[in-house]
């Protein structure tokens, strides 16, 4: 599913009456989630799942078929982990 599509559902489930507000309630809902990453709290929706910011290691590897090397820096990452609420309307199809 692209973007448009993704707004088309929104604004069908949402009862948007435009795409465009559509795509101002995802924007604000991305930008709001950014936003508290960011200041390193996490967001926890009940019963969809959580968006986490955490720290990735750097690692230190060997590219294959020379001799190079290379490392990357420590960063912090997005993650998201599904509720059980979004983990048992996927598995039953609905």
């Amino acid at each position: 599913m692209n973007k448009a599509q993704f707004v088309e559902l929104v604004q069908k489930n949402g009862d948007y009456k435009t795409k465009t507000d559509a795509e101002n309630a995802i924007k604000a809902f991305t930008e709001s989630v950014a936003e508290a990453l960011i200041a390193k709290e996490d967001v926890s929706l009940v019963g969809f799942g959580s968006f986490v910011a955490t720290l990735q290691k750097g690692k230190s590897g060997k590219v294959p078929g020379t001799d190079k090397t290379y490392t990357t820096q420590d960063k912090m990452v997005p993650k998201f982990k599904a509720g059980k609420g979004l983990k048992d309307r996927i598995a039953a199809g609905k």
